[in-house]
């Protein structure tokens, strides 16, 4: 079912420190750490789904930062 999804490759590439090519869209992670961006989510498999929802999308660019939970997406990332 694609629900009229459109894929992270529609939106074209762009090469990164000259060299890393990766999808213009990106998936900005900060809402899936607990709220108010500190601690782990409510629902850790929650947020497990909509990080692979984003790859299954062609996403190659997931923005965090070390403010986050602290280090929250990351663990979950990898």
């Amino acid at each position: 079912m694609d629900h009229g999804v459109t894929q992270a490759a529609a939106a074209g590439t762009i090469a990164i420190g000259g060299d890393l090519v990766v999808t213009r869209m990106g998936f900005g992670a900060m809402r899936l750490c607990g709220p108010g961006i500190w601690g782990e989510p409510a629902n850790r498999q929650a947020a497990l789904d909509v990080l692979r929802r984003a790859v299954e999308l062609g996403v190659q660019l997931i923005d965090t930062a070390d403010a986050y939970g602290p280090e929250v997406n990351e663990r979950q990332i990898a």
